[in-house]
């Protein structure tokens, strides 16, 4: 007797069987049970998730006898009675099934609906399977509207697909559509376990969850691993087997290469690489585990309840977590998806690898404040790194004893409360520091833009005089905001009068003026550092002077 493959030998042949479907499972129970049959059933979703077997079961359901012949529809049906076993066997007249995708002429439609005008043969349902429906061509869908709305009542559709996107709206409207999902890991590895269990063979619970994870989301391709890992490893399923089968990467390696490159080890990372690819492991797959390992850092770094003990090293997802800073992980993902995508165009396949673990060393995230430094291949980045943060804290020039009045400009501070008492006693008919002023009142928004554009004119008998040099902060609303901030502050009413034309003394000048002189002394102290200026004599280095900030 001839082999029979697992994913044919152990289709689901009811209801009860089928696996990660259960809210198809549910409706299509309740509508037999209460007798409620449509005409037209879609069924969506990827490979593997169970469509063709859902159609074949619901062929029966509608056409089961039961064991005495006498029963009806049913949501159980017996897989004993001539109806059910034919189904099963492929061999029952009434129910056809029709690949769109090798028939998707309207000659062949045409055809098809010719013999829907026969009633069944001995059948309680006629039921056409059109399997891949997208691939009809239009005119092949044309020639089924009207049958497809209106058939005989001992006709029944099933259609099928997995992309139902290109599905005309006209045939999706006529249709009770059932969008499968794909299967979880642990619903996979539970039936293979299962699968496993009744066919007497010895597999590891590891193994079995390595086979669902690279069948990623469908049933019938974890069933053909399971076959494929049967004969690799000569009947008994182990997870060193299965790796190696599968070209997997063992997770500790992952944790290792993670490892060195939170230590800026070039080195250690490469040495994993070699290990790698000495045992012959898929460089695309590491490149796309080590992804989905950042990907449960992210998580833990946001959501740390997210990763529980079911979690492959969690221990290490969560020290990583803690090691890690939010966005390099961004910055490793990132490179580590863009890296798999190029694989394709590298000189070969370690060559994309390599560089993909090299440009996560290059590109980590500089520290705040220090200057991005391009340098030729050969230069040192942890070095460079750490070096240049060094370099970045010795240009931070000293704050002048004005800057805070004038950045106040831009964002101002709440004064101490000596500052405050003096202000309180401040005449209007003696000499003002408008922009001193102004760092000392709590202004928002478009009032504190008035109040740092504008320039003092006179401040006589509670008068403030103002000149800005836009009309839109000169609006009524802004200037009694003003009014009332600079009342409370001097702890007297007074008055405000702003005219638009060019302002000098401002605030906004102050601080700007400030700013250019921090920004001149942080470029100098930057270009003058010797280990800048060596890197740019060894290696040609050179400073972007975009990204020189002085350090606040």
């Amino acid at each position: 007797m001839s082999y029979q493959v697992l994913a044919r030998k152990w289709r689901p042949r009811d209801l009860e069987s089928i696996v990660g479907q259960e809210h198809v499972v549910a409706a299509l129970r309740n509508a037999l049970e209460q007798k409620r049959l449509h005409h037209a059933y879609l069924f969506t979703g990827t490979r593997g998730v169970g469509k063709t077997t859902l159609a074949r079961i619901l062929a029966k359901a509608l056409n089961c006898v039961g064991p005495d012949g006498r029963g009806g529809i049913t949501a159980r049906p017996c897989n004993a009675c001539e109806a059910c076993t034919a189904i099963d066997a492929g061999r029952f007249i009434d129910y056809v099934e029709l690949d769109a995708a090798s028939n998707r002429k309207v000659e062949e439609m045409d055809a098809l609906l010719d013999r829907a005008v026969y009633a069944p043969s001995n059948a309680r349902f006629k039921v056409y399977m059109i399997d891949e429906v997208h691939q009809l061509t239009g005119h092949a869908f044309n020639a089924m509207l009207k049958t497809l709305e209106e058939p005989p009542e001992y006709l029944k559709f099933i259609l099928a697909t997995t992309d139902p996107q290109k599905i005309p709206v006209t045939v999706l409207s006529r249709c009770l559509q059932f969008n499968l999902k794909p299967m979880t890991e642990p619903a996979i590895a539970g039936r293979l376990a299962e699968i496993a269990a009744a066919e007497g063979l010895a597999a590891e619970t590891a193994a079995l969850r390595l086979l669902a994870r690279a069948a990623r989301g469908s049933m019938r391709d974890a069933l053909s691993l399971l076959d494929q890992g049967i004969a690799y490893s000569g009947g008994t399923v182990t997870l060193e087997a299965m790796r190696q089968m599968l070209g997997a990467i063992d997770d500790a390696a992952l944790v290792r290469l993670l490892d060195a490159l939170a230590a800026r080890d070039a080195r250690a990372m490469l040495a994993v690489a070699d290990e790698m690819t000495a045992r012959s492991y898929s460089l695309s797959q590491a490149l796309r585990d080590l992804g989905s390992l950042l990907h449960w850092i992210a998580l833990a770094q946001r959501v740390p309840e997210a990763i529980g003990d079911d979690v492959a090293h969690a221990d290490a997802v969560r020290r990583f977590a803690a090691q890690f800073a939010p966005e390099e992980v961004q910055v490793y993902y990132q490179i580590a998806l863009h890296g798999r995508n190029d694989l394709s165009l590298a000189p070969d396949e370690y060559a994309g690898f390599t560089m993909t673990l090299l440009r996560m060393l290059a590109f980590a995230p500089v520290p705040a404040g220090a200057p991005r430094v391009a340098a030729l291949a050969g230069s040192r980045p942890p070095r460079t790194t750490a070096s240049l943060a060094r370099a970045a804290s010795r240009a931070r020039p000293a704050a002048p004893a004005s800057e805070g009045a004038a950045r106040a400009g831009t964002q101002p501070t709440p004064a101490p409360q000596g500052a405050q008492a003096s202000a309180d006693q401040e005449r209007a008919d003696a000499p003002l520091d408008w922009p001193s002023l102004v760092a000392r009142l709590p202004l928002t928004a478009m009032t504190r833009e008035l109040a740092a554009r504008s320039e003092l004119l006179s401040a006589a008998n509670d008068v403030f005089r103002l000149r800005v040099p836009v009309k839109a902060l000169a609006e009524a609303s802004t200037v009694e905001r003003l009014k009332q901030a600079l009342s409370e502050h001097l702890g007297r009413p007074v008055k405000v009068q702003v005219e638009v034309g060019a302002a000098a003394d401002t605030a906004a000048a102050r601080a700007e003026s400030v700013r250019q002189e921090r920004q001149k002394r942080a470029e100098t102290s930057i270009y003058t550092d010797p280990f800048v200026q060596q890197l740019i004599e060894d290696f040609g280095a050179r400073v972007d002077p975009d990204s020189i900030r002085p350090i606040d």
